[in-house]
């Protein structure tokens, strides 16, 4: 199946995470959520694969979520999917509207600011999320 997504990441303690080209970011603890989309061949098993960079199986790293996740500080808890649909930019921009936002992360192929964004709250990411990805 193919679709969009949003990662929820949780990390424990403020750190400094190096982006590939897009340098070094300094990211307060708490929780991210990155939109990707899974167009490609495997489609939502794109997931998997960032499950295995989270926990250290896979030490590639080809796109920006890769840097945060294979970061030891940070946990990947979950995602939310839109299957079939390409809104990965449409749920960006909302996220953007509803908490803070990473600049520059994740959005290489489109015009949209971020795919990466910020909450010192759980409960207020993942309704933001759940929210835009409708």
């Amino acid at each position: 199946m193919k679709g969009t997504y949003t990662l929820l990441v949780e990390l424990g303690d403020s750190a400094k995470v190096e982006f590939g080209a897009k340098g070094i970011r300094e990211l307060d603890s708490g929780w991210y959520a990155y939109t990707g989309s899974a167009f490609g061949q495997g489609g939502f098993s794109r997931i998997a694969r960032h499950g295995r960079v989270a926990s250290g199986e896979n030490d590639a790293r080809h796109w920006h979520i890769d840097y945060l996740l294979g970061h030891e500080g940070a946990r990947l808890v979950g995602d939310v999917r839109t299957a079939g649909e390409d809104v990965e930019c449409d749920v960006g921009r909302t996220l953007s509207e509803a908490v803070e936002s990473v600049p520059g992360i994740g959005a290489s192929d489109c015009d949209c600011d971020t795919h990466l964004h910020f909450s010192p709250d759980r409960e207020q990411l993942e309704r933001a999320v759940r929210r835009a990805h409708r």
